[in-house]
């Protein structure tokens, strides 16, 4: 248990300054102390960890499912979490994925670009240049079915 609850402590850090402490107690309706207990890695809090509704409310104010992807990834399973931001609806051609293409790799550049400002790459950096590799992938199996479509 002693990994997996430093796993999770990890995780639940990562969300709770994704969305920003303050925010985050507003949300929760907890205090600053008690979420900070629900991450510290001190003994005495060993085994603290958030309500699973405190997650929930903290994942739809942030940006990640944090949490819930650590959770997953203990039992061995991947989720696919899709936020493509689009632009606009998809027409469905191999045009539109060309532009979205390009789209999704100058997010993916300009995210880079962020993460390497101060030439380390942290680990929520890391996870964030994952996600938009992982939208990337996503636009060209799209490409890449329409390609199929096109080709009879």
């Amino acid at each position: 248990m002693a990994g997996m609850g430093s796993y999770l402590k990890k995780h639940t850090e990562a969300l709770v300054k994704e969305v920003g402490i303050e925010p985050a107690c507003e949300v929760t309706g907890k205090s600053k102390a008690t979420l900070g207990r629900y991450y510290s890695d001190n003994p005495e809090h060993a085994d603290r960890f958030m309500p699973i509704d405190a997650v929930a409310l903290l994942e739809e104010a942030a940006g990640y499912p944090h949490v819930t992807v650590a959770l997953a990834e203990l039992r061995g399973v991947a989720l696919n979490f899709e936020d493509r931001r689009a632009n606009s609806e998809r027409s469905g051609n191999v045009n539109s994925d060309v532009i979205a293409l390009s789209q999704r790799f100058a997010l993916l550049m300009a995210e880079y670009q962020q993460s390497i400002e101060d030439g380390q790459i942290s680990v929520n950096e890391a996870k964030r240049l994952l996600k938009e590799t992982t939208l990337l992938q996503q636009v060209l199996v799209d490409m890449k079915l329409n390609l199929e479509d096109e080709s009879g």
